[in-house]
């Protein structure tokens, strides 16, 4: 194809419809070159992979249209014209109590469609079509900060591992697409998102009681220190994480890649992207193929809520963007909150 970006468009089969794909040669990562055409066949190379991750999820689309070095925004509705007749949308409630209709991937040529639409990285909600309001995705995400790195990350997933087996549920990780790591957890979706977001601090927690040294869940950047942040806001509503298999707005065109535990270790995020994964998929089939297979009931971490609960050990702020919630901490950073004493010599 020319360089020009002039190509006609094309009609692609997808999942049994016609997608169109135009503008073929538009440049979306200008440092490797790779054009809206890489793009789009990459989503449908690693098609078992990522809709395995997407089915049914109310999807927040973060769209480039010009590239990666452009513009960018989040779609969180799906536009009412110009739509092929097939695109299925789910409605989602926002924390503000605002609704949208989100794009709801039922088979691949939902995320063709997507990508022809600019699309570059897909960020689903926690829950599926049928239970929009409770999560069947207990997510864990791993963040190293300043100081620490993703050997660090792999670390305390290996601790985290420890205390998922001793509960009797398997932990489902993959690379963020950067430093990070996240571990899925499927549950039942019995539970709101306040409760799951709940278990996932008491989870958090006793992953930092463990490795004190290592992990921390302090909302807080300056009581962070050189630790990997566990993010628990991101259990909290319309908060979202890129799936598996979502490529990532870097130069390196990255992606958010399903690992077994066993090459954890030694992997380096950096070797899956564009154009590595769907050769890997292709020939060791998809890390995460069983994520579905057995739910986990959340009951044990909520117990533990409870006993944190009992040691003084409440709640933890929400996002700034959140509403307040009840049982919620002060927003406050704590250099910046008034202290006893300063009330008295106010």
């Amino acid at each position: 194809m020319a360089a020009s970006g002039k190509t006609t468009a094309t009609e692609v089969e997808v999942a049994g419809r016609s997608v169109r794909l135009s503008s073929p040669d538009r440049v979306i990562f200008p440092e490797r070159g790779f054009t809206k055409a890489d793009v789009f066949h990459y989503y449908v190379a690693v098609g078992e992979g990522i809709m395995r991750a997407l089915r049914d999820r109310p999807t927040t689309l973060q769209r480039f249209p010009d590239g990666i070095a452009g513009e960018a925004f989040f779609s969180k509705r799906v536009p009412t014209r110009g739509v092929p007749p097939w695109v299925q949308t789910v409605g989602i409630t926002f924390p503000s109590g605002r609704g949208a209709d989100e794009l709801r991937p039922t088979d691949l040529a939902h995320v063709a469609w997507a990508a022809q639409m600019g699309t570059v990285v897909f960020h689903p909600w926690p829950v599926r079509a049928a239970a929009v309001d409770h999560p069947d995705e207990l997510r864990v995400d791993l963040d190293p900060q300043p100081g620490t790195d993703f050997t660090d990350a792999a670390t305390a997933a290996a601790e985290l591992r420890g205390i998922l087996t001793e509960l009797g549920v398997t932990g489902w990780p993959k690379t963020s697409g950067g430093r990070g790591l996240h571990v899925y957890l499927r549950i039942a979706p019995r539970w709101t998102f306040t409760e799951v977001r709940r278990a996932t601090i008491a989870l958090a927690r006793e992953l930092e009681r463990r490795r004190p040294d290592l992990v921390t869940t302090a909302w807080w950047k300056e009581e962070r220190g050189q630790r990997v942040f566990v993010d628990y806001n991101q259990m909290a509503r319309d908060r979202t994480i890129a799936c598996a298999y979502s490529l990532r707005a870097n130069a390196r065109a990255t992606v958010s890649t399903p690992v077994t535990w066993d090459e954890l270790p030694d992997v380096d995020p950096d070797d899956f992207d564009l154009r590595t994964v769907p050769v890997r998929l292709a020939e060791r089939g998809d890390p995460h193929a069983g994520i579905d297979d057995d739910p986990f009931d959340i009951t044990p971490l909520l117990d533990w809520a409870e006993r944190d609960a009992g040691q003084g050990l409440g709640d933890l702020p929400y996002p700034p963007d959140h509403p307040k919630m009840p049982g919620e901490p002060k927003r406050v950073q704590p250099s910046r909150a008034k202290r006893p004493a300063d009330d008295a010599t106010a």
